[in-house]
């Protein structure tokens, strides 16, 4: 049940974020730079806070360093190319680059590392991805170079840091240290563009709500979940996130529920369970043994 629960509460998380970085930059609220810092920043302030006031010394290993440099660098470069791409491209779109690219990513490493997937897997793999498609189907466009080259940066920059934080024993504080350590290229980056930052209070603060509670508590919320999942599980639960954000239009924008939405959900919740009961499969295969 815990387990279920961090995975539900990260993949919201994801789909808040998604609909927060198209409110700010699809109307223009405020520049993708000055967005990607806001949120960094707010990711770092609001981890540090949570942080000191759980005073969860208790998930600390004494002497061990948490988060890593490798993580922070996959985090930033995430935030930044994901906020230029929305830029040049419509969200389905975006959408089908980004969560196509963090599936081919994942399940690719599995694959190198000698793990194969059995057919149920790739059947589900295959049907899920097929139904997070049909969703977003009416909104394909030809994609523009550049914004393809972003999202699919961005979607390979999310996988790993996926990937880097599966053996995380610590997610809050790994978390807290990732966004920390993104701060260097963070000034950087405000160095940069500070002639050219276009902001507005309305920006700032869906930069804000983007930053500390989608991405930095939902990153850490995320990262717990992380050590239950199995890396092909947890890239096909991703494909939930267009699902979601759909579903928040329908509950708090009263969106009309769509045949297109109750067919594309049926088909990426399908190929999940075949994924999630190949899994079990496979655990009474051995326990048999």
């Amino acid at each position: 049940m815990k387990l279920a629960l961090y995975t539900i509460l990260a993949l919201i998380a994801f789909a808040a974020n998604s609909v927060l970085t198209k409110l700010a930059l699809k109307e223009e609220t405020i520049d993708p730079a000055s967005f990607t810092v806001i949120r960094l920043i707010s990711g770092i302030v609001a981890l540090l806070i949570v942080t000191k006031i759980t005073k969860s010394s208790n998930s600390q290993t004494p002497g061990k360093k948490h988060g890593s440099w490798s993580a922070a660098i996959a985090l930033f470069i995430y935030a930044i190319t994901f906020s230029y791409a929305y830029i040049y491209l419509d969200t389905g779109v975006g959408a089908l680059i980004l969560f196509g690219t963090v599936q081919i990513t994942m399940i690719l490493t599995e694959l190198f590392a000698g793990r194969t997937l059995r057919i149920t897997e790739w059947i589900g793999v295959f049907t899920a991805f097929a139904g997070f498609t049909y969703l977003v189907l009416p909104s394909l466009i030809t994609p523009s170079l550049t914004g393809f080259i972003l999202m699919a940066v961005a979607g390979v920059s999310w996988a790993t840091y996926t990937l880097l934080g599966k053996g995380s024993t610590a997610p809050l504080h790994d978390t807290a240290q990732n966004f920390l350590r993104t701060l260097p290229f963070t000034t950087l980056l405000i160095l940069v563009v500070l002639n050219q930052a276009s902001i507005t209070t309305e920006g700032v603060i869906i930069a804000v709500a983007s930053g500390a509670l989608a991405s930095g508590v939902g990153y850490a919320i995320w990262y717990s979940a992380l050590s239950g999942l199995s890396t092909t599980r947890a890239a096909v639960l991703q494909l939930l996130v267009p699902i979601l954000a759909a579903a928040g239009g329908v509950i708090y924008s009263h969106e009309v529920i769509s045949q297109r939405l109750l067919i594309s959900s049926f088909m990426v919740l399908g190929g999940i369970m075949a994924v999630f009961l190949t899994k079990h499969e496979n655990k009474k295969e051995l326990l048999t043994r």
